[in-house]
């Protein structure tokens, strides 16, 4: 038969690593929330940075057009 004192361990043992465990999948899953958001705010500054581009495309036709009716 089991001694006690292996017996507390082997609990504690089971314990600590069942608790460290839980530790490290919740933060692995705070780690891919994280990860989510911010390729949202990747995604919505590359669609920014697209837009600026159409408006600057858009920006310098419209300074041509009233360069040439100066002319």
């Amino acid at each position: 038969m089991l001694s006690t004192e292996i017996l507390i361990a082997g609990i504690s043992f089971c314990g600590t690593f069942g608790g460290a465990l839980l530790g490290v999948l919740k933060a692995n899953q705070l780690t891919c929330y994280r990860m989510e958001q911010l390729e949202k705010k990747v995604d919505k500054h590359n669609h920014l940075v697209e837009r600026m581009v159409a408006v600057e495309e858009s920006t310098k036709s419209a300074h041509h057009r009233i360069d040439e009716l100066k002319s």
